[in-house]
């Protein structure tokens, strides 16, 4: 793949913004592809169900409930990075949050994890979906971002979300999760016009939320298109990518626009499944690409070239292993990654269930242990 010849890490006046030590972390640099002293880690699902604090709180209240309180939201990505003593925090919340308001009829059933009760069915279901203000409908996320830059320390960024339009429009075409994906490849080949809709609605709403996260304190954010892996390039390519280079592009202008001289806000681009997809992800010119496990990172950062940082990208169920066998793993990412600046250690996924506490703390200590070498 051909890439720019401007392999200078973005420089950006640091005087009008507000949170300094944050600006000059470990994970903030590798994000410009600065030097760094270690290679900073922060984890997908770093506050879950493997912690038993976490799951203290969940007995009293349920996942939405969990989401939509402020504090309690606030007050669990605090603890996570606390307890795990990672580089960066991400705001606590679900990818789905943006679909409740759509009129989806979003829940979380126990056990059975999302469910859309009010799914896209046809073409004319997409006129339906009415748009509306993220401020205003979900503006509970913005409120714990808010509370939580409030009480991390100053050198702690914190990170926001959103899901990626794909990964957003599977789930209300599928009603849920899904194996194989049918009805949304259905969908989007029998119904274009209809999808490019749905694409468009899903991605002026991706803008304005993490835009507004940034105004609230979020000094970065993530896009995770966790489903879109399933496609083909070719359909990638057609059906995908232009809205991921127009959101990309349009929450960096923006949040430049309103923060003239203000610190530059990276923008991470996650997919799952994505190895023959990475020129394509490249092509949308985020700041850092997220890599899951199933491509060596070495190899997956020579596809997209010097003008990227690099995320990730340990197994999550290598977590299960003996503590013996997580060293050799991470030893093994961070030797691929030395002589690059531009490297954050995460898994290639979220934390699962179950994990051992002991073990992902200890992934931690030996991320930073080893790349201080």
């Amino acid at each position: 793949m051909e890439t720019s010849q401007n392999t200078e890490p973005k420089t950006v006046s640091k005087s009008h913004n507000p949170w300094a030590a944050a600006y000059e972390s470990a994970f903030m640099k590798a994000c410009r592809r600065e030097k760094t002293e270690y290679t900073p880690i922060w984890l997908m699902r770093q506050a879950g169900r493997y912690q038993a604090s976490y799951r203290a709180i969940r007995e009293k209240v349920s996942f939405l409930e969990l989401c939509k309180n402020p504090k309690l939201a606030s007050q669990v990505t605090v603890q996570a990075v606390e307890d795990l003593q990672c580089d960066a925090a991400i705001i606590f919340a679900d990818i789905l949050l943006l679909l409740e308001p759509l009129g989806a009829g979003l829940e979380f059933a126990k056990g059975d994890g999302p469910v859309i009760h009010n799914p896209v069915k046809l073409a004319d279901d997409v006129k339906r979906l009415r748009s509306y203000s993220t401020a205003s409908e979900i503006g509970y996320v913005m409120d714990a971002i808010k509370l939580t830059r409030s009480q991390l320390p100053e050198n702690i960024p914190l990170i926001g979300f959103s899901g990626a339009p794909f990964t957003l429009a599977s789930y209300l075409l599928e009603g849920g999760a899904s194996k194989n994906f049918e009805k949304t490849k259905i969908f989007m080949y029998k119904n274009q016009e209809a999808f490019s809709s749905l694409m468009t609605l899903l991605s002026d709403l991706i803008i304005e939320y993490l835009l507004a996260q940034a105004a609230s304190g979020a000094q970065a954010v993530q896009l995770f298109d966790s489903w879109v892996g399933c496609l083909s390039q070719s359909d990638y390519e057609l059906f995908v990518q232009p809205h991921m280079m127009r959101i990309i592009t349009a929450i960096q202008n923006g949040h430049q626009a309103s923060n003239p001289g203000g610190a530059h806000l990276p923008v991470i681009h996650f997919g799952t499944s994505t190895a023959h997809l990475l020129p394509n992800l490249a092509a949308a010119k985020s700041d850092v690409i997220g890599l899951d496990w199933r491509l060596p990172l070495n190899k997956g950062w020579d596809i997209i070239g010097t003008d990227f940082a690099v995320q990730g990208n340990l197994d999550p169920v290598v977590l299960f292993a003996p503590q013996a066998e997580i060293k050799k793993q991470v030893q093994l990412i961070l030797d691929q990654a030395k002589g690059r600046n531009g490297h954050i250690f995460n898994l290639g996924h979220g934390i699962l269930p179950g994990t051992p506490v002991e073990n992902v703390k200890y992934l931690i200590e030996i991320v930073h242990e080893y790349s201080r070498i």
